[in-house]
């Protein structure tokens, strides 16, 4: 059988995928592309045609979206949470809260502090949606808060994985000060994970 492809950037939000295919043991084709795909990779619209990564393509068929990816590959798993488990509902608003509320205000400043031209870079903005990034931020730090060592369910899932890639990327930017100290710890053991290591080190032989 023909294994899945997942078409890749280096610690972009489909360092989620990745993570959640390594701590899973899925087969996959890697395939990683220079950021922005859309500037650096034309080839890449025929497979994508919104230019973005994710790519994942499984039986003939793209999925482009980060957090269903994660849920697709969690299927018949450990990191899955299935309806008749009491967190089911919280789990499910973690992974839609991953990309809507969390990752948007991070990819407004990697945009307006790396990918612009110098002359369009726009500090205020960054500035801006650094804080906008860290109140909203403040909902894990409140869901850790009783000491809780995963997000739901007592255990690691894949909404442990698709909010990590969040407050991870935020560290890269700089932003790891707005994360709450329960925040940090957590992230501190989602990314000792040896699957987290191992997709970080995979994506670097692409």
């Amino acid at each position: 059988m023909t294994p899945p492809v997942l078409y890749h950037c280096p610690d972009s939000r489909s360092l989620r995928c990745l993570w959640a295919a390594e701590e899973t043991g899925m087969a996959i084709d890697l395939r990683t592309l220079p950021f922005p795909p859309r500037a650096f990779a034309p080839e890449y619209r025929a497979v994508n045609p919104l230019m973005t990564v994710p790519g994942w393509v499984e039986d003939g068929r793209l999925m482009t979206e980060s957090a269903a990816i994660c849920e697709r590959i969690a299927v018949g798993t450990s990191l899955e949470l299935t309806r008749d488990e009491a967190d089911y509902w919280q789990w499910r608003n973690w992974l839609h809260r991953s990309d809507a509320t969390l990752t948007f205000p991070l990819a407004v400043m990697i945009r307006y502090n790396r990918v612009e031209p110098e002359e369009r870079r726009l500090a205020q903005a960054v500035e801006d949606y650094r804080a906008f990034f860290g109140g909203r931020a403040k909902s894990i730090e409140a869901a850790l808060s009783d000491g809780r060592e995963w997000l739901v369910a007592g255990r690691f899932t894949i909404a442990d994985i698709v909010i990590a890639y969040a407050a991870f990327l935020a560290t890269t930017l700089g932003a790891d000060d707005v994360l709450g100290d329960a925040t940090r710890a957590w992230l501190a053991r989602c990314t000792a994970r040896d699957a987290f290591r191992r997709a970080r080190e995979r994506q670097k032989a692409g």
